[in-house]
């Protein structure tokens, strides 16, 4: 059964930082690609970063240089860090595990998330 439990949210101020935490089991972590996904109230859920087994990032334009993904395959650990954060940066932050279906992965396993709340 698989498990991602998220923690590390709260309420900070514009321009401060938080690192949110997603402890995986269940998955073969060191060879899973992981992402952070959000919520924002009244949006879609968006795709803030991901990482490959390989740990090659990528990120979405509204976080690249403030935002930083990383991976302690040893731990089982997915990490956000947050930096410089915004207001438009609230919402509920989600860890995802991805899964190979049809020769495609896809983001199939997910956390209760973590609220992260900036005030301005």
């Amino acid at each position: 059964q698989v498990q991602l439990v998220e923690s590390g949210g709260g309420l900070v101020q514009a321009g401060g930082s938080l690192r949110l935490s997603c402890a995986a089991t269940g998955i073969t972590f060191s060879i899973t690609p992981m992402y952070w996904y959000r919520q924002a109230p009244g949006r879609q859920r968006e795709l803030v970063a991901s990482i490959s087994s390989s740990g090659s990032t990528n990120y979405a334009d509204s976080v690249k240089g403030r935002f930083t993904i990383s991976r302690d395959n040893a731990r089982g650990t997915l990490y956000l860090q947050l930096n410089s954060l915004k207001a438009d940066d609230t919402a509920v932050y989600y860890c995802s595990a991805a899964r190979l279906r049809d020769g495609t992965y896809h983001a199939d396993y997910w956390g209760q998330g973590t609220q992260v709340t900036v005030s301005s």
